[in-house]
């Protein structure tokens, strides 16, 4: 088995929680070892030893021109830091497009929360890097309500050959006109939006489906979810959060045989509490 030559857009907590991980877990081999933190450790043949690190992408003056290894622990990024060894990668962060993929609250904010635009360098043509580097998949982390950097993006994909994984809630694989693009092009596109291992929506959805089949009529349900990261930061700004909700809702309605009404159920971000960090509170009532 070859390698998978990944791309990152986004340096932010996830992105460095995901390069952590890759360098936390490359030892392990077996499929059906029981490892803390993962899912899958052995995906078809692949390892998480054959993720190998080639692009990445962001607009943030402290990340841009920095190789990925540093970059990653730059501010405004604060999620925990579980791996601190991780080698010089050779990948150095190329300055992306900003497009609406900064809100325009965060000069509200002390620098260390918000992000410092880098101003100075021009942004790649990341169709071109992705070309050049040879990548197979491209890992979308844009912030929430990023809908026209996503779709720059999932275009660079599909002009360079790339699949793409989206792990934010702009609508890309679940869009008809979108995922017949890759399928024309015979590209894999996946995720719009992913859940944490286990957070707040899983939780969600496996109490709401319990209820439901143990014969129990939900009348109402809401999940509040605070958090004192850039992404709830972002998340501020009310007009970007549609599809987030959408996303969030559609999650726990799928589990109910009757969906509830529109005004029976409220599922989304709620605010930003800094000292909180990367960590998210949920308060949930069904």
């Amino acid at each position: 088995m070859g390698k998978i030559r990944v791309a990152i857009a986004g340096v932010g907590n996830c992105a460095s929680s995901l390069v952590q991980g890759i360098f936390y877990y490359q030892n392990v081999t077996e499929k059906n070892d029981r490892v803390p933190g993962l899912m899958h450790n052995v995906f078809g043949d692949y390892k998480i030893s054959d993720i190998e690190l080639v692009a990445a992408f962001d607009v943030d003056a402290r990340k841009v021109g920095k190789d990925l290894s540093q970059a990653i622990f730059e501010k405004p990024n604060c999620t925990t830091i579980f791996q601190k060894e991780i080698p010089h990668l050779g990948v150095t962060v190329q300055r992306g497009p900003v497009l609406d993929g900064v809100a325009g609250h965060y000069n509200q904010y002390p620098e260390e929360r918000g992000f410092v635009v880098e101003e100075q360098q021009e942004a790649v043509d990341v169709a071109q890097v992705l070309k050049e580097k040879q990548v197979d998949v491209l890992i979308n982390y844009m912030p929430v309500g990023s809908q026209k950097a996503t779709e720059y993006y999932a275009n660079a994909c599909l002009k360079a050959g790339c699949g793409m994984v989206n792990c934010m809630p702009v609508f890309i694989a679940s869009t008809k006109e979108w995922a017949e693009k890759f399928e024309k092009a015979g590209l894999p596109i996946v995720g719009d939006d992913i859940k944490s291992q286990l957070g707040a929506t899983i939780v969600h959805r496996v109490l709401a489906r319990l209820a439901d089949t143990r014969g129990i009529k939900i009348k109402g349900t809401y999940q509040l979810n605070v958090g004192g990261n850039t992404d709830f930061l972002n998340m501020k700004e009310q007009s970007r959060l549609t599809s987030k909700k959408i996303s969030k809702t559609e999650a726990v309605q799928s589990q109910l045989g009757v969906p509830l009404a529109w005004n029976q159920i409220h599922v989304g971000p709620s605010d930003y509490v800094p000292f909180l960090n990367d960590n998210k509170v949920c308060f949930l009532r069904i």
